[in-house]
């Protein structure tokens, strides 16, 4: 987890969202989804590579 964002650095959920993830539907599996990028790319501007939006 990378302490500054509160994300994953592998992921770009936070805790909250890993947690609920295995019992979430589909709609907020969704929802969080659609987060990611952003989030990618404030953990690339952090330093994170895997945030680079080329990062698989």
């Amino acid at each position: 987890m990378h302490e500054p964002t509160g994300l994953c650095e592998g992921c770009a959920r936070t805790i909250d969202e890993i947690v609920v993830w295995g019992r979430a539907d589909d709609a907020l599996k969704l929802q969080i989804l659609e987060r990611l990028p952003a989030r990618r790319e404030l953990l690339f501007d952090h330093g994170i590579a895997a945030g680079h939006p080329d990062s698989p």
